[in-house]
């Protein structure tokens, strides 16, 4: 089980992802794409003065039931050990227990 403010940074995290995200796509569109120089400097420089936690890079997968961070199946949002204590009850449908 993850601690608390663990999850809260995560949730902090995500939450400065949008609200960065439209300038961020901005100024990566101008470096992609520009042939002025300078206009590529102050993007660059823009891009680097965005807060660091607002990069998407930073987020980090956790299990949606525990906040697990290793083992994590994207499919179902859930660590390994849950996805397979939930199958062994029955609450994922169309998964059957062949051996684990």
């Amino acid at each position: 089980m993850a601690k608390e403010s663990i999850k809260a940074k995560e949730v902090k995290r995500a939450k400065l992802i949008a609200k960065y995200k439209a300038r961020r796509e901005a100024y990566k569109e101008i470096i992609r794409t520009s042939d002025d120089y300078e206009a590529v400097k102050a993007a660059q420089i823009g891009l680097q003065k965005l807060p660091p936690n607002s990069n998407p890079i930073r987020l980090h997968n956790r299990c949606k039931l525990t906040g697990r961070p290793k083992g994590y199946m994207r499919t179902f949002g859930i660590s390994r050990i849950n996805f397979r204590e939930m199958a062994s009850k029955g609450l994922i449908p169309g998964v059957k227990k062949a051996s684990w």
